[in-house]
């Protein structure tokens, strides 16, 4: 199967960045690298700067994410997923927050913060209606919990 082609453009805002990187040919996300040592105190958000901007196509969207390594110390995105909207032209910054062992969290320049990957955004048209023509599922109205996955 033919991987679909996505052309982005990047504009380097400080000239310690580094370009995004592929871990693989078949990586899904691209490495964002930090351009400053940033120290994150436990349990706050600080931002991590990148020295990019972006143009995402229209119809598209970044999603960054934290990367697994991170995670697994505890450095996560306290968002989840960050989305970068195909409008947006300011620097691409990284929010992180530090769970893990020990009071602070220091991130160094140069190393790789967060993944950035490229997805799909279909033009979507919004209907209100009532809750009956929704149609009946198995779940119901059923959440947090209720298909015994908690």
């Amino acid at each position: 199967m033919e991987r679909q082609r996505l052309t982005v453009q990047f504009a380097k805002l400080d000239s310690r960045a580094v370009l995004p990187t592929q871990g693989s040919a078949s990586a899904a996300g691209w490495d964002l690298y930090a351009i400053e040592d940033t120290t994150v105190p436990k349990g706050s958000s600080v931002t991590v700067r990148t020295g990019w901007a972006c143009a995402i196509p229209e119809g598209w969207e970044g999603q960054l994410r934290c990367r697994s390594s991170l995670g697994k110390k505890g450095m996560i995105m306290p968002n989840g997923v960050g989305t970068i909207d195909a409008d947006y032209r300011g620097e691409l910054m990284v929010l992180a927050t530090w769970i893990g062992e020990g009071e602070t969290f220091h991130v160094a320049a140069g190393e790789r913060i967060a993944q950035m990957l490229f997805a799909p955004v279909p033009e979507v048209t919004l209907v209100e209606t009532s809750i009956d023509e929704l149609g009946v599922t198995d779940r119901g109205t059923g959440g947090f919990g209720s298909s015994g996955q908690f």
